[in-house]
């Protein structure tokens, strides 16, 4: 009776890995064109965040290493590697200018050194790391194209 459990709960935790898997690779289809934004229905490009999602999925294929089933292993290596295509794809025909989009900012932004102290410190990302940002940085940095 054990077994029969065993094997419902691990396809149930199956089916939810590979809709994990299709929901990142989603995102990343849709911050590279290929599917229209649901609100404004057109395609939009963003390769900063299709690229954050496929390096997620990378990352996700590596430490999964080894403890995948056939299935799961097969989807995950097709979604990344359909994705990693269409990236190259895209970023070669993004003009230069808009191949890495930088944030807007704010028209009003005062420089550094017009900034009024406040009293409260401004918050910051947790420091969970002993290692330099430079070092961490280039753990998951991946290049897809030229």
């Amino acid at each position: 009776m054990a077994e029969v459990q065993k094997s419902t709960q691990s396809g149930e935790l199956s089916q939810r890995f590979i809709e994990f898997v299709m929901m990142h690779a989603q995102n990343a289809a849709l911050f590279l064109g290929q599917i229209p934004n649901p609100k404004t229905g057109e395609g939009e490009v963003n390769l900063d965040l299709a690229r954050m999602f496929i390096d997620q999925l990378a990352m996700i294929q590596e430490k999964t290493r080894g403890n995948l089933t056939n299935e799961e292993s097969t989807v995950l290596r097709n979604a990344l590697s359909n994705l990693q295509m269409v990236y190259v794809e895209v970023a070669r025909e993004a003009p230069k200018g808009t191949a890495q989009p930088q944030p807007e900012e704010p028209a009003a932004t005062p420089k550094p050194a017009e900034q009024t102290p406040t009293g409260a410190p401004e918050p910051s990302a947790p420091v969970t790391s002993t290692e330099s940002e430079t070092e961490s940085k280039k753990k998951f940095t991946k290049s897809y194209g030229p």
